[in-house]
């Protein structure tokens, strides 16, 4: 069933007004600070924590040709190519996009990030050779200080994010280089994961949209060797097999894979202190299948998870305090609330890129004709899947990166912080016009390339 025709005229005024927002939004958290002197607390180039440093290198040539070939043929591959074809193709030019525009700085692009002293790599193989729960045991009075105090990125976060390189290590990824590029790796099923949920949800047709958007885009400046993108197809994954619970049509198979989900959804909470704000997306994906039935098997699952690092010796609501007070004795007081509340959402437009203006104001036209032309049941119980669920999970991805902006604990850095939301916000890409769509990916894969390019973002 297609929306009446009066609910879907005009789809350009509001993609117009949400391109508007964003451009204007990022070229004013730019050029406030500059102008005013306005003391924002990251390195020079404000929203990024960035600086300004042109150049090009060995993976240039590379990005540009998977851009403009991209550009060219993304849109007709998406919506022609069979499904065992474009999940494996969509993987594959993830992973060059992100390789490619890495290695503009040549490997070390891709093997100096998790080498320096504040990332994992250091930690991970100095504990490598001990058990891991003796490092929980002592791990939150190193949170704040004192003697064996943590890096940066390992206070900053449960000690989940430092066990996935722990386990690189012991399994012989004991070097930056090495570790990055299993970084790359995983980071790069993340569209494979939306694009599944997607389709298990019966959103064939919005899945193919927005693939192109998923698949290249400016996140990958920040996905390449970044353990947050680590972190984004932890949760991505978990949606997906929540996904598969919610539509299986037997009660065992749907336990399973409601478990599959909990474990993986409870291990992205020891991953981040933020991604606890999964839960909009889990609720987002029963309301988008119409089932609760694995709401039961999901919670045993994520509790089964916190729980099993707390009786290690990591409880993840005696951390998160001690955390909040590090945080705001540290940096978080130098930075402003009344520039970072919407110098947040300016970063996260360049990481994201421009397009999720439009696809952001196209979901909330789109999200009011569905209640207005049917009513909040009515969508909800009878409307084809096809045209709700795109609408919900953009609403949910939205949904994340407000109230994660609201809360004060993410001032600066969310290009990278917020990746585990961005695909979901870009899932609203496929309620945009062809003609958008089009318009839209070549600002994406532009934003890229000049980002990447121009400044030094120490990713």
């Amino acid at each position: 069933m297609s929306l009446p025709e009066h609910h879907v005229r005009r789809p350009w005024t509001p993609a117009v007004v949400g391109l508007a927002v964003a451009v204007l939004l990022m070229a004013a958290a730019v050029l406030i600070p500059r102008l005013t002197g306005w003391r924002v607390h990251v390195i020079a180039f404000p929203p990024l924590h960035a600086h300004w440093d042109p150049r090009v290198g060995p993976g240039t040539l590379p990005a540009v040709a998977l851009a403009v070939l991209g550009v060219v043929f993304a849109h007709r591959v998406a919506a022609r190519a069979r499904w065992a074809v474009l999940v494996p193709g969509a993987y594959a030019v993830t992973l060059a996009w992100f390789a490619a525009l890495a290695l503009v700085d040549g490997s070390h692009g891709i093997g100096h990030v998790l080498d320096t002293p504040y990332e994992y790599m250091d930690t991970a193989r100095a504990v490598a050779g001990h058990p891991f729960a003796q490092t929980l045991h002592g791990f939150i009075p190193r949170i704040v200080g004192g003697p064996g105090k943590w890096p940066v990125h390992i206070a900053g976060h449960p000690p989940g994010a430092l066990l996935f390189y722990v386990v690189l290590v012991r399994l012989g990824f004991t070097t930056g280089l090495a570790a990055g590029w299993m970084t790359l790796l995983v980071a790069a099923t993340t569209p494979v994961a939306v694009l599944l949920t997607l389709r298990t949800l019966g959103a064939d047709s919005a899945a193919r949209r927005a693939a192109p958007f998923l698949v290249l885009g400016p996140a990958a400046v920040w996905s390449a060797v970044s353990a947050d993108a680590v972190f984004a197809a932890c949760g991505a994954w978990a949606a997906c097999l929540l996904a598969r619970s919610a539509t299986s049509r037997r009660g065992g198979a749907a336990a399973a894979w409601g478990v599959a989900a909990g474990l993986l959804f409870g291990y992205s909470v020891m991953l981040s202190y933020g991604l606890p704000l999964l839960g909009v997306l889990a609720v987002g994906v029963l309301v988008a299948a119409r089932s609760w039935r694995p709401l039961v098997w999901g919670l045993l699952g994520a509790v089964a998870v916190v729980g099993a690092f707390a009786l290690w010796g990591f409880a993840w609501w005696e951390a998160y305090p001690v955390l909040r007070e590090r945080y705001y004795n540290g940096v978080a007081h130098k930075r402003p609330f009344g520039y970072w509340v919407w110098g947040d959402l300016a970063a996260f437009a360049f990481s994201a890129g421009p397009v999720i203006g439009p696809a952001v104001a196209q979901t909330l036209v789109r999200a009011r004709a569905l209640v207005r032309g049917h009513g909040w049941i009515h969508a909800y119980r009878r409307l084809p899947r096809a045209a709700v669920v795109p609408v919900v999970l953009a609403l949910a991805g939205a949904a994340m990166v407000f109230l994660a902006d609201v809360s004060g604990m993410s001032k600066a850095e969310v290009e990278r912080i917020w990746l585990p939301f961005a695909p979901w916000v870009l899932v609203g890409t496929a309620l945009l016009s062809p003609r958008w769509r089009w318009a839209g990916l070549v600002v994406q894969v532009l934003t890229a390339l000049l980002v990447q390019h121009t400044l030094d973002t120490g990713w």
